[in-house]
C-alpha cells in the first residue's frame, strides 16, 4: 500500500477549554469577568495533529471521542484545521475526555480533567493501515492508552518502522504503568520526546544525561528532552546539543510540548537534519506560548520559519 500520509498522530484526545486570567474561584454563585475563553482540539495526539496540519503535512488523527456534543465540536474543529478526522472512534460508552484550564496572570494553569473515551482507542484494520503507511507516525500518550499499551500498540509500531515510518512518541502524567508501556514501544521509536521533568519521574533519575541514556538503553533511538525556558537537549548518534528557547512573550504554555513534537516531525518532512528540526520545533513551542490554548500563535510553515531565524535565543 502507499503511503497515505504524511502525518499520523495516535493517541489522546481532548477538547481543552481554556479562559484566562483567574487568579481565584468566585465565593457562592458569583460571576467573575475574565479577558478570553477558548475551546481547543489538545492531547498529545491532537494538539500535534492540528499544528501539523497547518504546517501542511497530510494530517490523520487516531484517537477515540464520545457520541457527545464535546466530541462533535472536536471533530468539526480537526477538520476545519485541516486534519483527516475519518479514522476517530466514536464511543458511546464514555464522554470526550476535555480539561478545564484556568490560566492564572502568571501563566500557571490549574486545570480539570474528565477522562472520557480517549484512554479506551482501539485499533480496527483502517487506523492500523494508516499508522502503518505513514511516513512519520506520532505516538502520543503512552501509558493512558489502556487498550493498547499492554502489547497490541507495540506491534502496530514494529510494522510501521518496518514500513519505514519515522516514528516520535511521548507521554503525559506518568502513572504506574508509564515505564512497563514503554518499555514494548521504545524499541520501534527514533525519537522519543517528553518533557524532562516527567522523563525524569518515570526513569527514577536526578539529570538529563542519565535520563536520555536510560531511555535510549531501552531501545529508543534518539531522545528529545523538553525543558520549556531551558529549551531542549536533543541526544542523537552519540551527541548532545542543546536547542536554547526563543525571547517571546509568554501568555499560557498549554500545549508547547505537543506543538514541538509536531513541528520536529515538520522539519524532518523538509528533510532537514534533527538539530534543525529541533530548532523549528523551538519556534513552534515558542509561537503557542503566546496565546491561549495549544494552537495558538501558529498559522503556517513559512511564518514560523522566519520566527525560527529572526527570534534571539533565551539565554
Amino acid at each position: 500500500m502507499s503511503q497515505a500520509y504524511d502525518y499520523v498522530c495516535t493517541g489522546l484526545t481532548i477538547l481543552d477549554i481554556l479562559g484566562r486570567r483567574i487568579s481565584q474561584i468566585p465565593p457562592g454563585g458569583k460571576t467573575e469577568i475574565i479577558e478570553q475563553i477558548r475551546i481547543t482540539a489538545a492531547g498529545t495526539a491532537a494538539g500535534p495533529a492540528v499544528i501539523g496540519a497547518r504546517y501542511g503535512l497530510k494530517t490523520a488523527l487516531v484517537g477515540a471521542i464520545g457520541s457527545d456534543d464535546m466530541g462533535f465540536i472536536l471533530e468539526t474543529m480537526l477538520k476545519n484545521n485541516g486534519v483527516d478526522a475519518s479514522l476517530l472512534q466514536r464511543r458511546t460508552d464514555m464522554p470526550t475526555a476535555a480539561t478545564m484550564l484556568a490560566v492564572a496572570p502568571d501563566g500557571q494553569r490549574p486545570n480539570f480533567h474528565a477522562i472520557g473515551a480517549s484512554v479506551m482507542l482501539e485499533l480496527d484494520k483502517a487506523r492500523i493501515d494508516a499508522i502503518v503507511n505513514s511516513r512519520f507516525v506520532h505516538w502520543g500518550g503512552v501509558g493512558t492508552m489502556l487498550m493498547l499499551d499492554g502489547g497490541p500498540g507495540a506491534e502496530v509500531l514494529k510494522q510501521a518502522s518496518e514500513n519505514g515510518a519515522v516514528i516520535t512518541c511521548d507521554f503525559i502524567t506518568p502513572g504506574p504503568g508509564s515505564l512497563d508501556a514503554l518499555k514494548l514501544v521504545l524499541p520501534y521509536v527514533d525519537y522519543f520526546m517528553p518533557s524532562l521533568d516527567e522523563a525524569m519521574e518515570v526513569a527514577e533519575t536526578s539529570n538529563a544525561d542519565d535520563t536520555a541514556a536510560f531511555y535510549m538503553d531501552a531501545g529508543a533511538k534518539a531522545c528529545i528532552l523538553k525543558d520549556g525556558a531551558k529549551g531542549s537537549l536533543l541526544y542523537a548518534n552519540g551527541g548532545k546539543t542543546r536547542i536554547p528557547a526563543l525571547k517571546v512573550d509568554v501568555l499560557d504554555t498549554t500545549g508547547c510540548g505537543d506543538a514541538y513534537c509536531a513541528g520536529f516531525a515538520a522539519g524532518l518532512a523538509q528533510g532537514w537534519d534533527p538539530e534543525k528540526a529541533c530548532r523549528f520545533a523551538t519556534a513552534t513551542s515558542a509561537l503557542v506560548a503566546t496565546g491561549l490554548g495549544s494552537d495558538a500563535g501558529v498559522t503556517d510553515f513559512q511564518a514560523t520559519l522566519d520566527v525560527m531565524e529572526n527570534l534571539e535565543p533565551l539565554d
